[in-house]
């Protein structure tokens, strides 16, 4: 049959399959290879609302497994070497189910290539021991909706990427490229492409992706090694966004992005609807490419102290299930990462015309017995265990809110236990807590 006229279930199910038996892959040792096996299908229990083996458990992280090695976040992103080092001692030490991947630290080389201003870095705006931070700004001006709206790509090409990446400036000097029509029209579309300052951009580009490619490259050696050593698998296939946070993060900043809701709401609606296709896009081509069935939306803009419900309704909610659906109809598991507290969200996004068993929702600081009421027998969920707890608490506190989350709500199936937001510092006997006690106690309750 051929794979388009599969159903999103059987979809589903054959990317599971890949998941669980990827092609081409040797493991070290038996043993990794089982333990590789039993983790996948753990998850893949949970995600269908099965009772696991045992609750999978794992912290979403960045940098701490730097730290933990002794490597700063500044020597990671430059030092292939050093973040492959930090990341084997990290998965060997904790044994996680799941793999803090090499590509969430960025690569340095290419961002300064750039002049990338949308986020400043380790020993680039930031101390080399701290994590990266975003520089809001109005990247795209109040007036540009029409513009985005038209054509995003060219939006993006001739406009927002020479804002973003100094080096790319030039590239405001391009015309459209829909102007090659016609043998007349080609010349005049390419004459920007000799001027020397967008030849040196283009130079530029393809120094960084140069630079790109040997860091892919290096990402893929370094996760493939945890993978087949340890038996760790991947989770993360994929990255994309809701559409508001793609308008709010990335072009008009949070304060801009919220008065346009009251200033211009048909616009700011009319490019989330926009934005649809490329989000799904997005996503459904980094599943693929990667083979892992788990696509991360992290969602920035839509917790309880951004906007009253009835804008989540009208503004949030109807854009971010389109592109779930979309993702979900390809087979792709949305996995919703769910920042802040969604406490008054919980009645609108356990939403029924999302299929059962095909979602994973994880929680910052929504109380997961809220979620359990709702989600039970048709959403996988989990998080809730704070970040500020793995940096503040005590070992013997992290073991007793793991268990209670484990009581209260993991006995059931269809859970997994996991930090809420990305952790960055943490103690590590706390985080040794986190790990062991869910992997104890969890198979116990299982």
């Amino acid at each position: 049959m051929n794979p388009q006229q599969l159903t999103p279930t059987a979809k589903r199910e054959e990317r599971f399959r890949k998941w669980k038996f990827p092609d081409g892959v040797e493991f070290a040792r038996p043993e990794a290879k089982q333990a590789f096996e039993r983790r996948v299908q753990m998850f893949q229990d949970a995600i269908g609302l099965r009772k696991p083996e045992r609750i999978p458990v794992f912290a979403t992280t960045t940098f701490f497994p730097c730290a933990y090695a002794g490597v700063t976040a500044q020597e990671a992103m430059y030092d292939h070497g050093k973040l492959g080092f930090a990341l084997h001692k990290y998965h060997a030490d904790f044994l996680p189910d799941a793999l803090a991947s090499a590509i969430l630290c960025g690569p340095g080389k290419v961002f300064e290539l750039l002049d990338y201003r949308l986020y400043r870095w380790p020993g680039h705006g930031v101390s080399p021991d701290r994590s990266y931070q975003c520089v809001e700004d109005e990247y795209m001006r109040a007036d540009e909706y029409p513009l985005l709206i038209r054509d995003p790509s060219d939006f993006f090409l001739r406009t927002y990427l020479p804002r973003v990446f100094g080096a790319l400036d030039p590239f405001k000097a391009l015309g459209p490229l829909t102007d090659i029509l016609e043998l007349p029209l080609v010349c005049p579309a390419l004459l920007p492409f000799g001027l020397p300052p967008v030849q040196e951009a283009l130079k530029k580009l393809m120094e960084a992706g140069r630079g790109a490619l040997e860091w892919a490259e290096a990402c893929q050696r370094i996760d493939r090694a945890t993978m087949t050593d340890l038996g760790i698998p991947g989770i993360m296939g994929g990255f994309t966004k809701a559409p508001f946070d793609i308008l709010g993060d990335t072009l008009r900043g949070t304060r801009s992005m919220m008065l346009d809701k009251f200033r211009r709401p048909k616009e700011v609606l009319a490019a989330m609807e926009r934005l649809v296709p490329i989000a799904i896009d997005l996503g459904l081509r980094a599943a693929n490419q990667t083979g892992l069935p788990i696509v991360v939306l992290p969602l920035h803009k839509g917790a309880d102290s951004f906007m009253s419900p009835q804008d989540f309704r009208t503004f949030y909610w109807p854009t971010l299930k389109a592109v779930v659906l979309g993702l979900i109809a390809e087979g792709v598991v949305p996995y919703l990462f769910a920042e802040g507290s969604y406490t008054q969200r919980l009645d609108i996004v356990a939403d029924r015309d999302i299929p059962d068993g095909a979602v994973l929702w994880v929680f910052d600081q929504t109380d997961l017995r809220d979620v359990k009421k709702r989600f039970t027998g048709w959403a996988c969920f989990g998080g809730n265990v704070p970040a500020s707890m793995l940096v503040a608490a005590t070992p013997e506190q992290v073991r007793t809110h793991v268990k209670r989350l484990i009581d209260d709500v993991g006995r059931d199936g269809g859970y997994i236990l996991s930090t809420g937001a990305v952790v960055e510092d943490a103690r590590v006997e706390n985080m040794h807590a986190l790990i062991d006690t869910g992997r104890e106690y969890g198979a116990s309750r299982a």
